[in-house]
């Protein structure tokens, strides 16, 4: 019998290459997340607790954009004040669902943006539930006033960005055969 070839016994697809244990990563994009998450959200907010709480705003553009800092206990817009268990059993529903997606995705290159938006909803819904639980509010600090948009936060800008480009994603680039990459994947294994 032949000896296999390295070219066959690990093949690489896409940009992770497939192994029985992809545990490294899993833990790659974990850190990353954390990354986006402590370094840019959590860090933002704490500058802005320092040095905008009790403060006059900080116009940064004059009458369009300033920092005003804000203690919301609700949801976007002011919504619904003062229900914290909503918010953090949505918060853990939405992630244990985002991981199983993350889970379930190819892991090939056409599949890479949505790794991405799944990764950066996930930290920005991670931001805003470890400030719901360890302060009872969310801190936003970011206002349009050309608009007079509601106050928000890094956070807020994660998961907004991210379904937005998730939404142009799948009406321009993904076909209607890529959302079946479950099924398939589920018809390889057996």
């Amino acid at each position: 019998m032949p000896l296999q070839s390295s070219r066959n016994r690990s093949k690489k697809k896409g940009y992770f290459m497939e192994t029985k244990n992809n545990l490294g990563k899993y833990i790659l994009t974990g850190i990353v997340g954390l990354v986006l998450l402590a370094s840019f959200d959590q860090w933002t907010k704490q500058m802005a607790v320092k040095y905008l709480a009790g403060q006059e705003d900080i116009v940064l553009i004059p009458g369009v954009l300033s920092l005003h800092y804000l203690e919301n206990s609700g949801a976007a817009f002011g919504i619904m004040q003062d229900h914290l268990w909503i918010f953090v059993c949505t918060a853990i529903l939405f992630l244990f669902i985002a991981a199983i997606v993350y889970w379930k995705l190819p892991r090939i290159k056409r599949y890479l943006p949505l790794h991405s938006i799944v990764i950066c909803i996930t930290a920005g819904a991670l931001g805003n539930v470890i400030d719901r639980i360890r302060l009872r509010y969310v801190v936003d600090f970011i206002y349009f006033s050309l608009i007079d948009f509601p106050v928000f936060n890094v956070a807020d800008i994660y998961v907004t960005v991210s379904s937005i480009i998730l939404v142009l994603l799948v009406v321009f680039y993904y076909k209607e055969d890529d959302f079946y990459f479950l099924e398939k994947q589920k018809k390889q294994e057996h």
